[in-house]
């Protein structure tokens, strides 16, 4: 008798050793239309480098998920956010996108911000077929490259080439420039993108490049390059990079006596370009932007309005695009045929006119979205005129 219930009792540890494996977390939890909930899954620069960018989209998106289901959620259901912090690691956002989507049960995903981190994430979401979102990943091979397109990896903000070719267009149509400057991050998809595709289109405009340097990322002393470039002649400076190191080169540049305008993408979008430069640095400088505060568009001061109520501060355009994110990712799911990635996916590439405070866009069959550009001028660092180009 004692045999048999030590045998029993092996088996009944087994037993619940096995229902214990069953409900192991590399199971993800019910995502389909019998879930309660809707979970989506945020991967973004919360901390690191670029973590102004992760922080201000996420801010944007959880104000978006606050009124989503406020109004009801989608279709009935509540939208769950499952976030993490990738902490500005290519490495680690791959980490993070296997397990939302392998463990946690997303059905789509959004973030990271930076180009080269998204593209470390799309592998992960074509293998799992649950569709991936960026609102600031703006590298031309994002959704796109030699190999085709991606088919689960979706955009809202416009390319580098896009970016590079309007900032082009600006030096000469809106400046007179004839002559510039490239001073570029070499260290990121997005700087060599954006210097590519200027000079391109400002050559191609009857402009020169008169010098080109280059500086990587957490460079802080830039007065040997800058030395070098004030013996040029030249109209304008183009700085394709991001605020951290922007914000030193054009207070450097400023202690130099350059005082010709400056030019530069999205990258410069960050409260930190102001405390870096200084106000006094920052006139005569513009910049492309997915979205400005001083747009008068109903939808715009809504936003504005609502952001200001939940965090007590302006937005910027990071807020925006993550806001926008948000929605055109729950717009997609209403419209879902089913609550699975491959049904989101195809409802994301189907969206026509969808209505954003970052502009109202389509989604082309390269899953970029088709929009206009704005152009915005500093004043003492505060942002004092914008202008729109192409859609």
């Amino acid at each position: 008798m004692k045999k048999y219930l030590s045998v029993l009792l092996v088996l009944v540890l087994m037993t619940a050793a096995l229902a214990g494996c069953s409900n192991a977390p590399s199971q993800p939890a019910a995502s389909g239309d019998d879930a309660e909930e809707i979970k989506i899954g945020i991967n973004y620069e919360l901390s690191g480098g670029v973590a102004t960018y992760g922080q201000a989209n996420l801010e944007g998106i959880e104000l978006a998920v606050e009124q989503i289901n406020a109004a009801g959620g989608i279709n009935g259901k509540k939208i769950t956010l499952v976030t993490y912090d990738n902490k500005s690691d290519h490495a680690e956002a791959t980490t993070l996108a296997n397990r939302m989507m392998t463990q946690d049960g997303v059905l789509a995903a959004i973030g990271p911000a930076t180009s080269g981190a998204f593209k470390a994430t799309i592998p992960v979401a074509e293998k799992n077929q649950i569709p991936v979102v960026s609102g600031s990943a703006t590298a031309d091979d994002v959704t796109v490259d030699a190999q085709g397109l991606k088919e689960y990896a979706f955009r809202i903000c416009f390319s580098d080439s896009y970016q590079g070719t309007a900032m082009a267009d600006f030096a000469l149509n809106t400046l007179n420039a004839k002559k510039a400057v490239i001073i570029m991050d070499s260290s990121s998809d997005y700087g060599k993108g954006l210097a590519k595709n200027f000079k391109e289109q400002f050559e191609k405009n009857g402009g020169t490049v008169v010098a080109e340097e280059a500086y990587v990322a957490k460079d802080t002393e830039f007065n040997a390059i800058l030395t070098k470039v004030k013996g040029a002649e030249f109209d304008v400076i183009f700085i394709p990079g991001y605020y951290e190191e922007a914000g030193l080169i054009i207070k450097q540049a400023r202690a130099q006596g350059i005082d010709a305008p400056v030019l530069g993408a999205d990258g410069f979008d960050s409260p930190v370009l102001l405390e870096l430069a200084g106000a006094e640095a920052l006139n005569d400088v513009y910049f492309s932007n997915h979205y400005s505060s001083l747009d008068q568009d109903p939808l715009v001061l809504k936003f504005i309005e609502d952001f200001k109520a939940k965090y007590d501060k302006e937005p910027d355009a990071f807020n925006a695009l993550g806001y926008d994110a948000m929605n055109f990712v729950a717009d997609a799911v209403a419209r879902a045929e089913k609550l699975d990635g491959t049904s989101i996916k195809d409802a994301l590439a189907s969206t026509e006119n969808f209505a954003g405070v970052t502009g109202s866009f389509s989604i082309d069959e390269n899953h970029n979205p088709v929009k206009s550009i704005v152009v915005i001028g500093l004043k003492n660092g505060v942002q004092d005129t914008i202008s729109r180009t192409g859609e």
